[in-house]
């Protein structure tokens, strides 16, 4: 029996008729990336947004160890451990690199986000936080002000910030979008990197990084799971091939 860390059982939203997310059963198991992709429209962020409960369901279940998290609040959500990037990806850009992780440990100390606490208390932190760094090769970069950093390193950053919170499922929306060609092969490597111990769910655009590090994907269509398997399965599927292409050509390139 595989070990499901998150479960939704029918899980839906509807905005004034419209069903943006229909009726989603996923599985995602320990330890895994998975990945949740389709066309544009499909309801992938509005999906995201319901497991981080930005949005609350019209209907349907949302487990989290097998615990029904469904009527539960954000905040609720991030302290079991769903740290969502973007959520603390509002990286402070006037302070340096170090601060930043810094905030994010804050958590463990209970002091969280009390930018008023003495220095030395903050100081115990910067053991930890430069090790985050050198899991994101950002080391070198620790006492950079945040606004002079390239946007691939930024992202670099989020990535770290999110590990400071200590996730037991690390949500990351879109990781590599508006990146160059080498941000995005840094940042994918990051993320395989980061992923060793810890379970990840992302929405990704780019095949290229989805075929490269997915150990399972989940395909949305109009709102509803169309196909899911690893990335030989999926991206031979000719439903996948149709909804993406129009025609069932080849889904490489098709990001």
């Amino acid at each position: 029996m595989a070990d499901i860390i998150l479960e939704t059982r029918k899980l839906t939203r509807e905005f004034k008729g419209f069903v943006a997310v229909n009726q989603v059963d996923l599985q995602v198991q320990r330890g895994h990336i998975h990945a949740l992709i389709g066309p544009n429209g499909a309801g992938k962020t509005t999906c995201f947004n319901l497991l981080t409960k930005f949005l609350a369901p019209s209907s349907g279940q949302i487990l989290l160890n097998g615990r029904d998290i469904t009527m539960m609040k954000p905040a609720q959500i991030a302290r079991l451990g769903i740290i969502r990037s973007f959520q603390i990806s509002a990286v402070f850009p006037h302070l340096t690199v170090l601060e930043n992780v810094r905030i994010g440990l804050q958590r463990q100390l209970g002091t969280s986000f009390h930018f008023w606490k003495s220095q030395r208390t903050l100081e115990q932190l910067n053991e930890r936080a430069l090790q985050l760094l050198d899991e994101v090769g950002l080391r070198e970069f620790a006492d950079s002000v945040t606004v002079d950093l390239p946007y691939g390193r930024k992202r670099a950053l989020e990535i770290a910030t999110t590990l400071a919170m200590e996730p037991e499922l690390m949500l990351l929306d879109e990781p590599t979008q508006g990146m160059g060609h080498e941000d995005v092969a840094r940042v994918t490597e990051l993320i395989k990197k980061v992923s060793k111990g810890r379970t990840i769910l992302m929405v990704e655009h780019n095949m290229n990084v989805v075929a490269g590090i997915c150990d399972r994907i989940s395909v949305l269509q109009r709102g509803a799971i169309l196909a899911e398997g690893d990335y030989q399965t999926v991206s031979q599927n000719p439903q996948v091939l149709e909804a993406y292409m129009g025609s069932a050509t080849t889904l490489e390139g098709a990001h």
